[in-house]
Formats: structure tokens, sequence, C-alpha cells
């Protein structure tokens, strides 16, 4: 089950594959969605483009979490994208100045036009890169 910005729940099959290679099962995630989150990408990317101008159908501690999850992730993010980009040599968009904030810093790799989170979730998880722990990406 995952919610919509409207508040409304769906219902989502998820694929679950068999590789050969590695001998694992693996799950297709959509792009709708965030690995581990209740609700789809596009609520989650709204929040945090415009916190107190969003019109997501979630309760107040909900933001608030995802809001302190992105700070931290958003970090973590940048770092693995960035290895991606070298490890694949892929061109990444030069900054002229220092990031402001983790969006921008994200925005080197995955631009800044709708959909961005989901672009910055799908290589991460599908490199395996993805931590599902949260104490392992705690920041002191």
């Amino acid at each position: 089950m995952w919610y919509k910005s409207s508040g409304e729940r769906a219902k989502l099959i998820i694929r679950r594959l068999y590789c050969t290679s590695c001998a694992r099962i693996h799950h297709e995630l959509p792009d709708l969605l965030v690995p581990y989150k209740r609700y789809d990408a596009e609520s989650i990317e709204d929040v945090l483009q415009e916190p107190d101008a969003s019109a997501v159908a979630a309760d107040e501690s909900t933001i608030s979490r995802w809001l302190a999850w992105f700070q931290v992730w958003a970090v973590y993010a940048a770092a693995a994208l960035q290895a991606i980009s070298i490890r694949f040599k892929l061109p990444v968009q030069q900054a002229s100045v220092a990031p402001r904030s983790a969006l921008h810093a994200l925005g080197r790799y995955v631009g800044d036009v709708a959909g961005w989170l989901g672009r910055a979730v799908r290589p991460i998880a599908n490199l395996n890169l993805w931590v599902t722990d949260p104490f392992c990406l705690s920041v002191r």
C-alpha cells in the first residue's frame, strides 16, 4: 500500500525477480516510489521543495520526518551519485558556486525539474547502494 498526495491509498503489486547470476531475489520498484516510504515520490518531492506551501495530505510529523531524512540522505545521495558518475564516466554539470542546500547539491546529477527525487533514487537503488538502516547515515 502507498499513499497518493491526496491521501488516497492505492495498492501496488511489486514484481519479485530471481537473478541467476547472484542467486538472489530482487524487487522491481517503480519510479513513483522511494524505498521504505509509504507516500509516492511526487508527494515527498513537493514537500522537500516547498514544505510550507505543499498540499500533500500528510500529517506534520510525517512531513518533519521527511525533512529530517532528506537532510541526511541528500549528503549520502550526492556522494553516491558522484561515485556512480565517476564509475560510469557520466557527464556532470559543474557548479560555479558551492551548493547552497542539499537539494542544490543533488541538482548537479539529476537536474531540478519535476521528478528529480525519482531520478536520484533509481541509480542508487538499482546499484544496491541504498542504505536500509537509518543508523548507517547518522551525522553528528
